[in-house]
C-alpha cells in the first residue's frame, strides 16, 4: 500500500504535534505547585479536630505529607510550662498514631513554644508546607477587636495560604465559591487554589460585590428611581466586562459569573452568594485594591473568617508580594 507525499507530511506533523503537547502537558505538570505538605495546627480542641480531619481528606485526595503542629504559650512559670509540654507531648504523639495506623496518611509532629501565630507561620517556612490548615477561632470579643484571632494574625505573617476547617469534613470540595475584587491578590488566590489543586473538580462561581457612590443613602434619595436604575444596570455591565476580563487574564473558566451590588456590607453580599451556590468553600484573598468603586478585600476577608459556616480558603498578601517580586 502506498502513502502518497502529502498523507506522509500530515501524518509527520501529526507525529510532532502529539510529541509537543506530551512535553507541554509534562513540563505544566513540572511547574505545577501541587499539594505536598500540609500543616495542620491543633490545641487538643473539637474545634482543631475538624481541621485534623480536613488535613487527612487533603492529604488522602493529594498524596501529601501532614505535620501537626502544638504551640505551648512560654509566658508561664517553668514548673507549669513543664507539665504542659509532657501532656502536649503524649497527645501529639497519640494523634501521629491514628493518623498514620489508622487513616494511612504520613505524619509527623511539632511542638513549639512561642506565641502561636509566629510559630505556626514560622514552622510552615521551616517544614515547607503548601498549605496551613486551622480550625475556627475561639470567639473573644474584645481581644479579636484590639488584637486579632490567631488564624488573623496567622495569616498576616504567613506566606502559605490558610484554610480555615469552619464545617464537619465530609469529602472533598465540590462547590466553590472565588470572591473577588480584580485585584492581584485575588488573582494571585485563584491561582494558589488552582496550583494546588483546591479547584480541581469542582463547581466554581465568582463573585464581584460591587460597590458603588449612590450605594448611600444620601445619593439615592436624590437620584429619581428611574435613573437609579439605569445607573445600576450601566455599572454591573461595565463590571461584568471588567470581570470577564479579569478571569481571561487568570485563565478560570467559572460555570457561573456574579456582580452583585452591595446593598448591606460585601461580607453580607458573599454570604448570599455562598448559601445560593451551597458552596462548600469560599476562595478570598487579602487587601484588594482601595477607591470609591472597590471594597477593601483585606477587612472582608477578615469578616468572612468571622462569620462563615463553610471553609475559606485565604492567600495571604504575603503571597503576592512574593509572587510580583519573583523574576519573570
Amino acid at each position: 500500500m502506498k502513502i502518497n507525499a502529502g498523507c506522509r507530511q500530515m501524518v509527520q506533523f501529526a507525529g510532532r504535534q502529539a510529541v509537543i503537547c506530551r512535553l507541554r502537558l509534562r513540563q505544566w505538570f513540572c511547574e505545577r505547585a501541587e499539594m505536598k505538605r500540609i500543616l495542620v495546627a491543633t490545641d487538643f480542641s473539637t474545634r482543631s479536630d475538624r481541621a485534623l480531619r480536613r488535613s487527612i481528606l487533603l492529604a488522602r485526595q493529594y498524596s501529601a505529607d501532614v505535620t501537626i503542629i502544638h504551640v505551648i504559650d512560654d509566658d508561664q512559670p517553668s514548673r507549669l510550662l513543664k507539665a504542659e509540654e509532657r501532656e502536649a507531648a503524649g497527645l501529639l504523639d497519640d494523634l501521629a498514631v491514628t493518623v498514620r495506623e489508622i487513616d494511612r496518611v504520613r505524619c509527623e509532629t511539632r511542638l513549639v513554644l512561642g506565641e502561636p501565630f509566629e510559630e505556626i507561620a514560622e514552622t510552615a517556612d521551616v517544614v515547607r508546607a503548601d498549605v496551613i490548615v486551622m480550625g475556627p477561632h475561639r470567639r473573644q470579643a474584645l481581644r479579636d477587636v484590639f488584637i486579632g484571632t490567631t488564624i488573623e494574625r496567622t495569616i498576616r505573617h504567613s506566606f502559605q495560604p490558610v484554610i480555615m476547617a469552619n464545617a464537619v469534613p465530609a469529602g472533598r470540595y465540590d462547590r466553590v465559591l472565588v470572591a473577588t475584587d480584580l485585584s492581584a491578590c485575588s488573582a494571585t488566590a485563584i491561582t494558589k487554589a488552582r496550583e494546588l489543586g483546591i479547584l480541581d473538580h469542582a463547581k466554581i462561581a465568582v463573585v464581584h460585590a460591587l460597590d458603588t457612590p449612590v450605594q448611600s443613602m444620601t445619593f439615592r434619595s436624590s437620584i429619581p428611581k428611574d435613573r437609579l436604575k439605569e445607573y445600576f444596570a450601566e455599572e454591573e455591565k461595565r463590571a461584568a466586562a471588567e470581570l470577564t476580563e479579569f478571569l481571561t487574564k487568570v485563565g478560570l473558566q467559572p460555570s457561573r459569573s456574579i456582580v452583585q451590588c452591595i446593598e448591606l456590607s460585601a461580607p453580607e453580599t458573599i454570604g448570599d452568594c455562598i448559601r445560593e451556590h451551597k458552596a462548600d468553600l469560599v476562595v478570598i484573598g487579602t487587601h484588594g485594591r482601595t477607591g470609591a468603586e472597590k471594597f477593601f478585600l483585606g477587612s472582608v476577608a477578615e469578616e468572612i473568617l468571622r462569620r462563615s459556616e463553610i471553609d475559606v480558603f485565604v492567600v495571604p498578601a504575603s503571597s503576592t508580594s512574593a509572587r510580583l517580586s519573583q523574576p519573570q
